[in-house]
């Protein structure tokens, strides 16, 4: 089996590169490395929960576009939250985005190394045609 990276390494605000790839196909699983509410620029998006975590999730479908996947494909889910109090909220934006899907899912409370309210990455499987 080989590993395909997909996209290319992210730059952030900063303007420089950072070491990772968007994702990675290892056969018919797509890894998506974890997805902060920055818009096309790098700079955050302001706003609380609900706008960041609709931000990680426009992220996470532009990402795994790359592979050809979707939310529907998505079979597993990390979530950091910087603060266990916005579990509610995040909870609310996660189901509107994922409707009736349910993937198995982990969430923790984190410290960020960067500013903002969550960190999400995601396990998708779709098998290879052809």
């Amino acid at each position: 089996m080989s590993v395909e990276m997909l996209g290319q390494s992210p730059i952030a605000s900063d303007r420089q590169l950072r070491p990772l790839s968007p994702a990675t196909r290892a056969g018919d699983f797509v890894f998506v490395s974890g997805q902060v509410p920055t818009d096309d620029d790098g700079q955050i998006v302001a706003g609380g929960i609900e706008a960041q975590t609709r931000q990680v999730f426009k992220r996470l479908e532009e990402v795994l576009a790359l592979a050809g996947c979707t939310l529907a494909d998505v079979c597993k889910v990390g979530v950091w939250l910087a603060d266990a109090r916005d579990f509610g909220s995040f909870n609310r934006v996660y189901m509107e985005c994922f409707g009736s899907h349910r993937p198995a899912r982990s969430t923790v409370e984190s410290r960020m190394t960067i500013d903002v309210r969550l960190e999400m990455d995601v396990v998708a499987y779709q098998p290879q045609r052809g």
